[in-house]
């Protein structure tokens, strides 16, 4: 009896025990999952506090918020309406905060970037988790994130100012909600509008990031529908309604306001030219010296060992609506498809292998690294972490997996080590003659600064507290002009009779950054490339000018632009009177005149409207930066013919 009643106490205790054990394995991958990321996203914070700055660049974007919360609208010089930042959210964003906090602009800047930068990381890990069946079925293990925080460029750009914390952010956010909306059985309408809306945000991110969220787009809209009571054609049309309205009433403003279809920067660095030599060089800048390719593959190697072992989950195909199958039977299955893990992962694969093939195109960047950290993160994504599953039962396709992946992982860890201590550029303070330059070193060094951050920080890179000083002494305005030593500018005065309050300082200056966030908002600061002036930025590219420098505007033609005195001996010694009369002529050629006065009339209703119908025309529009070339390309006459032979 005593026997009967301990089984019967036994059997009844040990379904509890079952649970308790079953709630035990759970979690202990969970609870790794999390300390995975947790210590990822330390990692990362650690490195890039360790590497904080703000770049020159990054200093241009303040420029701007300077003038929105001054109320000059989104200008980086008053009176000309130039769209000198790439990414229009992060210029938003910036601003936000800036008017949120009152904090100095440098620090919110560096705070937003950082912290962008870390979100990223923890949606990275959390889509791929998603991907890989989530942390209860296996465990996941840092991977892919390992290597994109272990290469130096990307703890380069985690807080410098620019918009690399913002584009991986975005990525690793859509990738996540992508992978949950390819999973989930009922999708929620709210859930579709965040997904939608957050894909059409993608050229407002970055116009090249138009590629990821178009081709995200075109998945959910051919995608089968949910089976809500206003039908599958409504809904794709609440699809565009919502994806579009951001950015298509933004594209509308931004054509009407400055004239351009895109940002001046595109224009200033003409994305739509051609430099393969050059982009396969920059490639290799960042590939070469980490073994950037090593991990890759062995991530490669180790994601398909894993789905033949199992590390995937069932996929239940996402069925199509009555009203839908009837007349599309033949594409069902493809349809289907679209909504699947697999698709996403397609897609991030397939976005990061296009937009490196354009940045190659397009000759790469000037700044180690940079343009590729984007495309790097889309080919991690789907490796963010990798799932090691216990062999059970015996398994010897079980235990090889198990084994491989494994292996995999602690030479990928052993890789991320390697990388982490690598120096790729040693020329320091000197351009080499690739014209690529690891940006953060090189102004380090030149500013004297571990960590330039602050604006006054970049007076001690050369020039720049003698230009302080210059427009101190010159109350009366002028035009700055750099000269070969780094203790005084040359000016060119301002014509008789000077009015009271002076007339005004233009500088002309390459480094726009540190030079416009160190004089007040009233003095013009524009650059020989055009990043923030319209007329260099619609000169010729140079043939065999440096990457992301490779336009160069004459000095001649400010003289006339800004309406400074043109003849000796108040002009600058190195100026060719000459060529300053052929630049007046030039810049009386009609089509010239209106695309500036497209950027500098008052904006009236009427002057929106005629930019607004002639943005890809001015975008279009180049000159020759010689003069007397340019006079002959418009057709006008030249004060000063040839004599005939």
């Amino acid at each position: 009896m005593v026997d009967a009643a301990e089984r019967t106490e036994d059997e009844t205790d040990r379904p509890a025990a079952q649970e308790r054990s079953v709630s035990s394995a759970l979690r202990l991958p969970s609870a790794l999952f999390v300390g995975g990321i947790t210590l990822t996203v330390a990692l990362f914070a650690i490195g890039g506090w360790n590497r904080r700055w703000i770049a020159d660049d990054g200093l241009i974007v303040l420029r701007t918020v300077r003038n929105l919360l001054a109320g000059n609208g989104p200008v980086f010089n008053m009176d000309e309406r130039v769209e000198a930042n790439t990414s229009t959210a992060w210029t938003y964003i910036v601003w936000f905060f800036s008017w949120l906090t009152q904090v100095r602009l440098e620090y919110v800047v560096l705070g937003v970037a950082l912290t962008l930068s870390l979100i990223a990381v923890v949606f990275a890990m959390l889509g791929s988790a998603r991907l890989w069946g989530g942390a209860g079925s296996s465990l996941l293990l840092p991977a892919g994130v390992l290597v994109y925080i272990a290469l130096p460029p990307a703890r380069d750009y985690v807080t410098s100012g620019l918009e690399t914390g913002l584009v991986i952010c975005w990525l690793a956010v859509l990738w996540w909600s992508m992978m949950r909306w390819a999973q989930t059985d009922r999708v929620r309408p709210g859930g579709l509008a965040w997904l939608v809306f957050l894909a059409g945000l993608a050229p407002l991110i970055r116009p090249e990031m138009t590629l990821v969220g178009g081709l995200a787009l075109l998945m959910i809209f051919f995608a089968p529908m949910p089976t809500w009571r206003f039908g599958p054609v409504t809904t794709r049309i609440g699809i565009v309604a919502v994806a579009g309205v951001v950015p298509l009433g933004y594209q509308i403003w931004r054509m009407g306001y400055y004239g351009l279809p895109y940002p001046n920067t595109a224009v200033a660095k003409d994305a739509g030219g051609a430099k393969w030599e050059q982009g396969f060089t920059y490639l290799w800048d960042l590939v070469g010296p980490y073994l950037l390719w090593l991990p890759l593959l062995i991530l490669l190697a180790a994601a398909v060992v894993a789905m033949r072992g199992g590390g995937l989950p069932a996929w239940s195909p996402a069925p199509l609506a009555e009203d839908e199958g009837a007349g599309a039977a033949r594409f069902a299955k493809v349809r289907r498809w679209l909504r699947s893990p697999a698709a996403v992962v397609t897609l991030v694969i397939l976005s990061g292998l296009i937009l490196t093939v354009y940045a190659l195109r397009v000759g790469g960047d000037f700044m180690h690294g940079r343009m590729l950290l984007a495309q790097v993160f889309l080919l991690l994504l789907p490796v963010s972490v990798l799932p090691l599953r216990l062999p059970r039962s015996g398994s010897a396709v079980a235990r090889r997996s198990f084994g491989f992946v494994l292996l995999a992982w602690i030479a990928t860890v052993g890789w991320a080590l390697f990388a982490a201590g690598t120096t790729a550029i040693t020329s320091g303070t000197k351009i080499n003659e690739s014209g690529i330059v690891d940006e953060r070193v090189y102004y380090v060094l030149n500013t004297g600064h571990d960590h330039p951050i602050r604006a006054e920080d970049y007076l001690d890179y050369p020039r720049m507290r003698a230009m302080v000083a210059d427009i101190r002494r010159n109350p009366n305005g002028g035009l700055l002009l750099n000269s070969p030593s780094f203790m005084f500018w040359y000016i060119a005065p301002p014509p008789q009779p000077i009015p009271e309050d002076g007339a005004g300082h233009t500088v002309y200056f390459l480094n726009l950054g540190m030079t416009s966030m160190n004089v007040p908002l009233d003095v013009r600061v524009i650059d020989p490339m055009g990043l923030a002036y319209p007329l260099a930025a619609h000169s010729d590219r140079l043939v065999d000018g440096r990457i992301g420098h490779d336009k160069s505007l004459y000095p001649d033609w400010v003289i006339v632009d800004a309406g400074m005195v043109d003849q000796k001996p108040w002009m600058p010694w190195f100026l060719d009177e000459k060529w300053v009369t052929q630049a007046r002529t030039a810049l009386s050629c009609e089509d010239t005149h209106a695309l500036l006065v497209s950027t500098r009339d008052p904006l009236t209703f009427e002057r929106f409207r005629h930019n607004l119908r002639n943005a890809l025309d001015f975008a279009k529009y180049r000159i020759d930066r010689v003069p007397k070339y340019e006079i002959a390309r418009c057709g006008l006459v030249d004060p000063f013919p040839q004599p005939p032979r």
